[in-house]
């Protein structure tokens, strides 16, 4: 069942990842295209990659160990969540002086670690990324576990226009990847100047009536952090060190070519991403009240739709992965091209992955979920020192493939033993949507040889997408009456 929280979240959250996927994309346009070569674009994100990694200890678990006992304690007892908000802030700004500190301190010796004197100073002016990347985090974690998921939504979108503005600005003036960092700082400040603002005029305040704190909540809160602290250690080592490994083993242009197809594949599964991140609070709340059927259902039908928008994509994006880097990015970023094709695989990996993971954090499976996303990252980081060597940037993605391919299929084993799920259904929804595929994919594939420019390209995306809406439609798949209905 839908509910219409359920729906108003999805709604501003896909008014957001509108915005941020117009903007985003508009950004590495502009990056690769005017302002930055190759090699500046590949500094620009190795120096990201490394302040990502030190980002983790500022975070920790901590904001999302909230979130999971704000989503419980607003319906059981709402006095208790001025305390969990400004609790977790508090450590928050802990970690943050900690880390940042540390970061300005050993930026030298982790650039001549990594062997890129160039990223020192990338790494120092990198502390206001840090700091106001993870208040923002913060602010939207809360906002989620307070079911307010629009309210996400709009400081994301502040967010996402902010850097856009404020990159591009820097980078006028001649700045480069350090105008670029600075761009993101200011723009991650501002959203984080509103999210507090909304955070204590609408939440906060109102619910601030001088109730005693509840014996133990900090150190619970503190407690179930750790798997999630775990778990976030994990995915950067997923995410991030990959890049870094990139530029360690091969250099600055390779980490480019890379960082282009995990943007590719972020800006794909953007919708993925907003729907997983609007539901998840709902499934700790069915749980809690003993609606486990009414979860199942809810997940099996999420799934289904994103499998059958996300095969075709993915298959999609592999076969028109030449074209569209050459004519769209530049003759520069070729080389990104075989990246590309390989995570396309990934972008359905991940899509499932987007509407499984912060679920079972929400039904208290975060241990169970650290320890596979632990394992998986240690796999992963094993053979991107084993690949990376021998197959160059394209053997660091096939590591990430072929590790969330078993870490996608423990999280649905989780949800499954959580909520048991219908896996006939899913199968022959899967089965069918393999065929509406192929049937996207013949034309497509036709079509590709003829691709000269952007005119060109854009038709062979449209033909794409008219096949691939016939067939749905046809196959019973999915009804767009249904769905523009349930929008409205």
């Amino acid at each position: 069942m839908v509910t219409s929280s359920i729906i108003r979240g999805l709604k501003a959250m896909f008014a957001a990842q509108s915005i941020s996927l117009l903007s985003k994309g508009l950004l590495i346009v502009l990056l690769t295209r005017f302002f930055l070569d190759a090699e500046e674009y590949g500094l620009l994100f190795f120096a990201i990659s490394i302040l990502s990694v030190a980002l983790l200890f500022t975070n920790l678990g901590l904001a999302k160990s909230a979130a999971r006992y704000l989503a419980e304690y607003r319906k059981t007892d709402p006095a208790q969540v001025p305390y969990i908000i400004w609790s977790t802030l508090k450590y928050n700004l802990v970690t943050i002086a900690i880390v940042t500190t540390a970061v300005v301190v050993f930026s030298d010796p982790v650039a001549r670690l990594l062997n890129e004197p160039r990223v020192a100073p990338l790494l120092v002016a990198g502390v206001g990324y840090i700091a106001f990347s993870s208040l923002k985090t913060f602010t939207s974690l809360t906002f989620q576990g307070l079911n307010s998921v629009d309210w996400s939504a709009k400081t994301d979108i502040v967010a996402n226009v902010s850097l856009l503005v404020f990159i591009v600005g820097f980078l006028l003036l001649g700045l480069g990847p350090l105008g670029a960092i600075l761009g993101y700082t200011v723009g991650f400040a501002l959203a984080v100047v509103v999210g507090f603002v909304v955070l204590y005029v609408k939440f906060y305040r109102p619910l601030d009536e001088g109730a005693p704190r509840e014996r133990g909540l900090s150190k619970r809160i503190l407690r179930y952090s750790i798997p999630l602290t775990v778990t976030r250690g994990a995915v950067m080592l997923d995410s991030r060190v990959d890049a870094i490994l990139v530029g360690y083993f091969l250099n600055p242009v390779a980490v480019g070519y890379y960082m282009l197809g995990k943007q590719i594949t972020d800006f794909v599964i953007a919708p993925a991403t907003t729907i997983g991140f609007s539901i998840s609070p709902t499934y700790g709340e069915q749980k809690v009240t003993n609606k486990l059927e009414r979860a199942a259902n809810l997940y099996e039908t999420t799934f289904e739709y994103v499998v059958t928008l996300y095969v075709p994509a993915a298959v999609g994006m592999a076969i028109l992965a030449e074209p569209t880097v050459r004519l769209i990015f530049g003759e520069g970023y070729i080389g990104a091209v075989p990246v590309v094709q390989v995570f396309s695989l990934y972008v359905l990996l991940r899509a499932i992955d987007k509407i499984t993971n912060d679920s079972l954090d929400f039904i208290g499976r975060a241990g169970a979920r650290a320890y596979a996303k632990s394992a998986t990252a240690v796999a992963n980081f094993a053979l991107n020192i084993a690949l990376i060597p021998t197959l160059g940037v394209v053997g660091a993605a096939l590591a990430t493939v072929i590790t969330y391919v078993f870490l996608v299929a423990y999280e649905v084993y989780l949800i499954y033993t959580e909520f048991s799920l219908s896996l006939v259904r899913l199968a022959r929804t899967t089965a069918i949507v393999c065929l509406v595929t192929l049937g996207m994919a013949i034309p497509v594939l036709a079509f590709e040889p003829f691709i000269s420019g952007l005119a060109t390209l854009g038709a062979a995306v449209v033909l794409g997408i008219v096949m691939w809406s016939v067939l749905v439609s046809v196959s019973g798949l999915l009804s767009f009456r249904r769905v523009v209905g349930m929008l409205r």
